[in-house]
């Protein structure tokens, strides 16, 4: 756990997956062919909590979809890739962009469509559900399944190494 934690400590940018990571996987399409899909709300208070302490937070994702443009728009997440079959330039556009060495990223995934950005991150990170052949390719594997608070785990984790949890939380008090 401590070679995790010394990783958590250096990041700068956080991204996830959306399906699978951010959801449960289940893609609900309605008779009128709107997509519908579940987010987890602790997990988009997790994700404010780490951008109230600096780290910048990234979503790249396979699927195109208004759902989630909505609620990265309600989280304040700017950094949104959709559309992107292929992962891996839209990871290193977004590093590029915001000069953050792929040392310094974390990434959450699900499937074999992350390992190219699970490859090259400091702290490539599995939610407990993925696909067992990514899950091997992971530094930490979240206690939780997607959608069910697998990223508010991987926000806390990062937080606690930068030393920056318990003053999110005494912000609560």
């Amino acid at each position: 756990m401590q070679d995790i934690l010394a990783r958590a400590k250096q990041i700068k940018l956080l991204i996830f997956d959306v399906d699978g990571v951010l959801t449960d996987g289940r893609i609900i399409i309605g008779d009128d062919g709107q997509e519908y899909k579940a987010f987890h709300s602790r997990d988009g208070h997790g994700m404010r909590l780490l951008q109230y302490t600096g780290v910048e937070i990234g979503i790249i994702t396979g699927r195109t979809s208004k759902t989630v443009e909505h609620r990265m728009q309600n989280l304040g997440i700017n950094h949104v890739y959709q559309g992107q079959k292929v992962k891996l330039p839209a990871f290193e556009e977004l590093t590029a962009k915001l000069g953050i060495n792929p040392e310094q990223c974390a990434y959450v995934g699900d499937d074999w469509v992350d390992l190219s950005i699970m490859s090259r991150a400091g702290l490539s990170i599995a939610v407990q559900d993925a696909d067992a052949r990514t899950k091997q390719h992971a530094h930490w594997i979240t206690p939780s399944c997607g959608g069910q608070g697998a990223a508010r785990e991987v926000c806390e984790l990062i937080m606690e190494a930068q030393g920056t949890l318990q003053d999110q939380f005494e912000r609560h008090l």
